[in-house]
């Protein structure tokens, strides 16, 4: 694995995980806030989806990038 690849597959994960970032904070806002319980419930489910899709990308990246071969994505 090369530096200058691994550099740059984890700046263009960026805007991933400032999303996932984002949605997080809403959710604690909404929580913190007294939002309707069903609002709260729906942005968590979101942040944890973008979690999770930052955990998934961060996966994929660093096995690719050390040679392994990977099914597709749906």
């Amino acid at each position: 694995m090369d530096k200058d690849e691994f550099a740059a597959a984890v700046k263009a994960g960026e805007p991933l995980i400032e999303q996932s970032m984002e949605a997080l904070k809403r959710y604690w806002e909404a929580r913190d806030h007294g939002a309707p319980p069903e609002e709260v419930e729906r942005l968590r489910l979101h942040s944890e989806a973008l979690a999770q899709a930052v955990s998934d990308y961060q996966l994929r990246t660093v096995s690719k990038l050390m040679g392994n071969k990977l099914p597709p994505t749906h």
